[in-house]
């Protein structure tokens, strides 16, 4: 049997199980149960989560932990871009070069922010989002990987009825949105 490994934060750990469920038969589905945080968190567990198993496809997102901000860092984000940008090229080469299977880069999720800004423990802005995903979008680019439109899909449906109060996580109807369509989008190359 075909497997497929998806590597992300609380996001994807919503949207797995859809995943899953759309792909028996065809495929083995395996995540990590640790939320995959930050960039920086990802490629310290990249041997663990990625490296050393085996997969058809591998299904990559992170950059919510990256992109949120925090009073105790002046609200400055958690990494800069710059950092961001690093992170990703290490994750990118350790895959690229260290396994077979075929690496899908899936672009960070939008957020609500006059719904987020009331956690008021941290920020996170679309703005930063944008910024974020242009530097991966570029670096995916360099590779030559293939991309997934996360965000573009949950802009196209409208994020106002897919995530919850904390505007950041999905509704069950969400992450059953998004598995659907990661279950397409993995499902063409397995």
């Amino acid at each position: 049997m075909r497997r497929v490994i998806l590597i992300g934060d609380s996001i994807r750990m919503g949207y797995q199980p859809y995943v899953a469920a759309a792909l028996a038969g065809m495929a083995e589905v395996w995540g990590p149960e640790a939320n995959g945080g930050p960039s920086a968190n990802v490629l310290g567990h990249l041997d663990e989560w990625v490296l050393d198993r085996e997969a058809d496809v591998i299904h990559v997102n992170c950059g919510l932990h990256d992109v949120a901000r925090f009073a105790e860092q002046e609200r400055r984000t958690h990494v800069t871009v710059d950092g961001y940008r690093a992170n990703l090229r290490a994750i990118f080469e350790r895959i690229v070069t260290g396994h077979r299977g075929l690496l899908i880069w899936a672009r960070t999720t939008p957020v609500i922010e006059v719904r987020h800004d009331t956690t008021k423990d941290r920020w996170r802005y679309n703005g930063d989002i944008a910024r974020f995903n242009a530097a991966a979008d570029e670096l995916a680019g360099e590779f030559g990987l293939m991309r997934h439109d996360l965000h573009g899909i949950v802009m196209s449906a409208g994020p106002g009825n897919l995530l919850v109060d904390d505007g950041v996580h999905y509704t069950p109807a969400g992450s059953a949105m998004l598995g659907a369509a990661v279950a397409r989008f993995v499902g063409r190359y397995l």
